[in-house]
């Protein structure tokens, strides 16, 4: 299998995360891409339930400290990172004290999906690609996992077109089994269009539920990879519909994961970064 650079950007990961299926392909499918000769990165929301001092994250001064704009509001984007010492990687968290501190994951104390889940989604895609440029590591490839993360391919070619620092970068998006009932809030197309969004963006995303975000992410994405048995029929029909690059679920991990790996290679080609 080729090098290259792969961004890994995870809804989940083992140990941060409780114990599941995405989670531990979380931790897993990096570590192989590692041990196969690519370089890695990975990334993830710094979620209430991430213990800090269990996992021992400490802040990253010097890719802290800015501040990103959110639906005209300013809100100040902290990276920690932790280890996972047994497999040698590094895994980057992105923190906000209103968005991630102080919150449960997805939903409230009532079981209540939050109502600014859209703003939270839109402050991890940018704080992401933000921290990244800052680390001044181009990947070739960004392969992004579940719905919390969709909102990376729309930021790379939108908000981030005038600057030239992912114009070679390649997509990936794993479809999960984290289909959720609510709905975003009506204000976010207006929220989109300050971020650059054009008519044909807004197109995608009018219905504003957990169906239409996914399906714009994989209509943004290069590659797309069925990572659960349990994944939304109607999103794996609409992925093969759309996409020559699909992989599917295999529960043997060393062959599924070999198989993402060509993928990867298959996507990226020949533009490899020369930093």
């Amino acid at each position: 299998m080729g090098n290259g650079k792969i961004l890994f950007v995870n809804q989940e990961t083992t140990p941060f995360s409780p114990e599941s299926e995405n989670a531990a392909i979380g931790r897993l499918l990096p570590a192989f891409t590692q041990d196969h000769g690519k370089e890695i990165r990975v990334f993830m929301p710094r979620f209430h339930c991430i213990n800090e001092r269990k996992n021992q994250l400490h802040e990253v001064i010097r890719l802290s400290g800015i501040n990103l704009i959110v639906n005209n509001c300013d809100h100040q984007l902290i990276i920690k990172v932790g280890s996972i010492p047994s497999a040698r990687m590094q895994v980057y968290f992105i923190d906000n004290e209103e968005y991630f501190t102080k919150r449960g994951v997805y939903t409230d104390e009532n079981g209540e999906f939050y109502a600014d889940n859209d703003e939270r989604i839109l402050f991890f895609g940018r704080g992401t690609l933000e921290a990244v440029r800052k680390l001044a590591w181009q990947p070739n490839l960004i392969h992004f996992t579940g719905w919390f993360s969709c909102m990376i391919p729309f930021y790379m070619r939108r908000i981030n077109k005038e600057n030239s620092f992912f114009n070679n970068t390649k997509t990936v998006f794993s479809i999960t089994d984290d289909l959720f009932e609510g709905t975003f809030c009506p204000e976010l197309e207006k929220k989109l269009k300050t971020d650059g969004a054009t008519q044909k963006d807004l197109r995608l995303f009018q219905s504003l539920d957990y169906r239409t975000l996914v399906k714009a992410a994989i209509t943004y994405a290069n590659g797309v990879v069925i990572a659960s048995p349990n994944a939304d029929p109607e999103i794996v029909a609409f992925a093969k519909e759309n996409k020559n690059h699909v992989i599917d679920y295999n529960s043997d991990r060393n062959e599924y994961f070999g198989k993402i790996n060509k993928l990867y290679d298959s996507i990226i080609g020949n533009s490899k970064n020369n930093d």
